[in-house]
């Protein structure tokens, strides 16, 4: 039997150091029981004396033998009605030593019954309470009620800055305290653990005449398992059971709805165990003392690099894709995740704030995923960078889809089309991916210091715009037509938005907005006053208008009515099964889709849900794709050969290889881009990020040429971020290109009677080249108006140049006809000046009638184009890059407000367009959209020197 060798302090202390067996310490627990009878208190207490006198005397020759006799001084005290003050101070020293003893210790009180737990918390509360403010009253109603709560900053603090509100018990750090105190806290709370057999909190409750039980941990982490652990002081050997089925439990434990899972059928009824704080509490805790991920995943060696395992291919770096990543890496499994945005982490970047899910934790499970063999490709929109069909031919055995959800939910009421309306997705997204809030980053945000912002819905996403709001300086209310118990966000997010000032405006919903005629932006907002009538399918009772409505001032207008399935998927792959929302669909009980050897999970199957369930469904698809692998070993060899090729092929740098100055401030460039040459069609565009702190800007492709595997673009210097953009060498690379976006041209055969005519003013010339290219393939007749401000302006005009080859090529196919303003080139005037006068010569260009007009320019010409040929019922197509910032219909940024019997119909440039009937536009609405953020680019143009 080894224990420490006493260190003199009082007799008491010293006995305390000889409980160090786990034998002794069980014993202690019938021996609880049986001092019952004032005889066995008289008779140890006789004992007691003679061990202290012993002790004195001669500590070290004692050690061995009286290690059950200090083991009994600690069960007598706790035999009393209160343990002492001294005793109390002594045993809590001794938890925070955090040697061996400690740990048994720890043992010891886990293993007690709950009336001995109790009187140890009752003297945490009497006699340390000074010390500890958070044990005052703790005793009051524990287990039950009283808890250690995490540490929450306080309102007036966190709402001037994006850090952590709630930062858990690691946060107590910052008042001071030790990280072992922070052990001890988390411990305290796990003793209020009823130990259950029947696992609600992991596995749910049954509820009869339900499929899935009520509650439980989707991802299925073993809670009671881990809980036990805890209270052994095991906190490592905690880590690595949850880690064994979800590698993110510091992002779930932060957003995961745990009073809806776990929490919700924990038998601690009235306060349920902190479970989320303590699943978040053991990753970070392991970043002080424990090692770190170059350390603890140190000696792996790739799955790539082993190639024993087919290749999986994971689409989408949301929770569901990392968790699926993760546990396929864990297995031996070479990973590539596609990305379609330039950083990682999905819906967990660009949706949670960093007050809520610092970006931080995000890239720890990135960073494990890599240690472990994983590799990402970013700026890769599967569905129009490759299919599902290209993935398998470039060498992956399976695919994962965890897409995420699609456009923003929109309420189709007047006045929803004014600047200064946008969505939830579209504002965070411009504050969290893209930095906004941050003088540094180059993507404009609305003025929100100061104004009047309202937040339309009652989900967590409405709290966290209304919070980032609150944040910027806005005096924030959130807008919801049932009341405040009705609301579906967690009540935790609710409870904090309201300690930080926000108002609820319940039971009134927009019916219009109205803005101002020469700004045209939001002004007011006209709202239904609602009343509560039965219940309606959710069980939520259902919000009926009462005929009463408010006028009511607004600056800022936010919507928050959650997303519909973004179509990309779905338009690219015809054999995908979806449901009538859109939804990927899946087998009942697993995450096969119709489509073999894939799978999918997340938002994408689900529609809008948690992070919490996309994880569990990512978990589940790994399950299944770890299986029976029908590949000899050089079977498997090719495979990963090829897939590893078509990896680094997509994680090319996209660099200029050639530049071009072609007049007025307008740049060509030739990039490196091999996926998106690979892809691009006529009419397409691509997102592209000139640097990391940048803004995204969409570009229509120009030209591309597959086998170098080079794009070309077209750049006109205008904002900040195009004028820096035009200053960049060859041989620099932009962050990010992402494409080919949009739907490529709809191409019709016309007979040697027609003529396809394309009006292009400036820099709408470029995007017309590939797209009167692909006629001229077709052999359709083409006829170019291009219009130019004067001769100084020109490019692509010679002979020698894209429209003079192109005419060399086709000859009479071609027909060109040049403009300028001034009349220093070609015809003088506009484009609309040939148009017309084909228009109104019986709809003939030299005897050919006109087949379609197809306008690409600044967004007036096209507007007049447009109202040119509506008269004559010409067909009339116009090609809009309007503003935007995922160019993947997330953010629902690029809305074109389209006249359809009348009434208004959203349609988006990046997922409808960008090519669009100019007749059906209506223009009024629209044009006023590129003004809105003309303050900010100029604001940030003079910032940079170059107003």
């Amino acid at each position: 039997m080894t224990t420490a060798t006493p260190q003199a302090a009082t007799p008491q202390e010293q006995l305390l150091r000889y409980a160090q067996t786990t034998q002794a310490l069980e014993q202690t627990r019938s021996q609880l029981e049986e001092l019952e009878s004032s005889e066995a208190v008289e008779l140890f207490q006789k004992q007691l004396e003679l061990l202290k006198r012993r002790l004195l005397g001669d500590p070290k020759s004692l050690r061995g033998t009286f290690v059950a006799d200090g083991v009994q001084a600690i069960a007598w005290e706790f035999q009393q009605e209160e343990l002492s003050p001294a005793f109390t101070r002594t045993f809590w020293n001794l938890l925070l030593r955090n040697d061996e003893m400690s740990v048994l210790l720890q043992r010891f009180i886990w293993a007690m019954p709950m009336r001995f737990k109790r009187k140890f918390v009752k003297a945490l509360d009497d006699h340390l309470s000074e010390k500890y403010p958070m044990f005052k009253g703790l005793s009051n109603k524990w287990p039950f009620d009283a808890y250690i709560p995490p540490y929450i900053r306080p309102p007036e603090e966190r709402t001037q800055d994006f850090a952590l509100v709630n930062t858990g018990y690691l946060g107590y750090m910052a008042l001071g305290y030790t990280e072992r105190e922070v052990e001890m806290f988390v411990w305290l709370e796990v003793l209020r653990d009823k130990q259950c057999t029947d696992k609600p909190c992991e596995l749910g409750v049954l509820i009869h005449g339900k499929k899935e039980p009520k509650g439980g941990c989707p991802v299925k982490i073993h809670i009671p398992e881990m809980l036990e652990m805890l209270g052994q002081g095991k906190f490592r050997q905690a880590l690595e059971l949850i880690e064994s089925c979800n590698p993110l439990p510091n992002v779930t434990g932060r957003v995961c709805p745990q009073e809806l899972q776990c929490q919700g059928v924990c038998k601690q009824t009235r306060r349920p165990i902190e479970i989320g704080q303590l699943e978040w509490f053991l990753p970070e805790r392991e970043k002080l003392v424990g090692l770190k991920p170059a350390e603890r995943f140190a000696g792996v060696i790739s799955p790539w690099a082993r190639a024993e395992k087919p290749p999986i291919a994971v689409v989408g770096s949301g929770p569901s894709g990392l968790i699926n990543a993760y546990l396929l890496a864990v297995e031996g499994f070479p990973v590539t995740v596609f990305e379609a945005f330039h950083d990682l982490g999905g819906v967990l970047r660009y949706g949670i704030p960093e007050f809520r899910l610092p970006n931080a934790l995000i890239d720890d499970v990135v960073e494990k995923i890599t240690l472990l063999g994983g590799r990402f490709v970013k700026n890769f929109v599967v569905g129009k960078t490759a299919t599902l069909e290209d993935l398998k031919a470039a060498g992956f055995w399976k695919i994962f889809v965890g897409t995420g959800a699609g456009l923003p939910t929109f309420m189709n009421v007047p006045g929803e089309h004014l600047l200064g309306v946008m969505s939830a997705n579209e504002f965070l997204t411009r504050v969290n991916l893209m930095r906004a809030l941050d003088d540094k980053y180059e993507t404009p945000l609305p003025d929100v210091r100061g104004k009047n912002v309202f937040v339309i819905g009652g989900g967590n996403t409405a709290m966290d715009a209304a919070r980032t709001a609150r944040r910027l300086g806005g005096n924030v209310t959130i807008v919801y037509r049932r009341t405040k118990s009705e609301m579906p966000a967690r009540v935790e997010e609710l409870h904090h938005a309201l300690e930080e000032g926000i108002e609820l405006a319940v039971l009134r919903a927009p019916t219009e907005f109205i803005g101002d005629e020469k700004t045209h932006f939001v002004t007011h907002a006209v709202l239904a006053v609602n009343e509560l009538g039965p219940p309606d399918k959710s069980g939520r009772r259902a919000p009926v208008p009462t005929g009463a409505t408010e006028r009511v001032p607004v600056d800022l207008v936010i919507m928050a009515l959650g997303n519909t399935a973004n179509p990309i998927m779905k338009e690219a792959e015809p054999g995908l099964k979806t449901s009538k929302w859109g939804t990927i669909e899946v087998g009942e009980g697993t995450q096969r889709t119709s489509i073999a050897d894939v799978y999918s999970g997340g938002d994408a199957a689900r529609g809008g849900s948690t992070a919490i369930r996309a994880a569990g469904d990512g978990q589940a698809a790994a399950r299944e794709i770890v299986g029976d692998i029908p590949f000899t070993p050089a079977e498997i060899a090719e495979k990963v050969a090829k897939a590893a090729r078509y990896t680094e092929l997509g994680q090319v740098k996209q660099t200029i290889v050639e530049k071009i100055p072609l007049a007025g401030g307008i740049v060509e460039f030739k990039v490196r881009a091999p996926m998106v040459a690979h892809a691009a069609k006529a009419g397409q565009f691509v997102r592209v990020l000139g640097w990391d702190d940048g803004e995204l800007i969409p570009l229509t492709l120009a030209d591309w040429d597959a086998e170098a595997g080079t794009i070309d673009l077209v750049i006109q210097g205008m904002g900040t971020s195009t004028l820096l953009m035009n200053q960049m060498a060859i041989g620099d690379a932009f962050a990010g290109i992402a494409g080919p976006l949009g739907k490529a041209s709809e191409l019709h055969h016309y007979g040697p009677d027609q003529t396809v005519v394309f009006t292009a003013g400036g820099v709408g010339l470029p995007p017309v080249y590939p797209i009167a290219r692909a006629h001229l393939e077709m052999g359709n007749h083409v006829t170019l108006i291009a219009g130019f401000r004067s001769k100084e302006f020109l490019f692509w005009t010679g002979d020698d140049e894209r429209m003079g080859k192109l005419k060399a090529k086709y000859g009479d196919q071609l027909d060109l006809i040049y403009c300028t303003n001034d009349g220093t080139f070609g015809m003088k005037g506009f484009v609309t000046t040939p148009l017309e006068e084909m228009l109104k010569n019986d709809k003939t260009s030299k005897g050919r009638r006109i087949a379609e007009v197809i306008t690409i320019g600044p967004p007036i010409m096209m507007r007049v184009v447009s109202d040119l040929t509506k008269p004559y019922g010409v067909k009339t197509v116009a090609s809009l890059n309007s503003i935007m910032v995922d160019a993947t219909g997330m953010c629902g940024a690029c809305m074109v407000p389209i006249t359809v019997d009348g009434k208004m119909v959203r349609k988006h440039a990046c997922i409808d367009g960008p090519e669009l009937d100019a007749h059906l536009i209506d223009w009024d609405k629209f044009l006023p959209r590129f003004n809105t953020f003309k303050a900010q680019e100029q604001r940030s143009k003079v910032a940079h020197g170059l107003a």
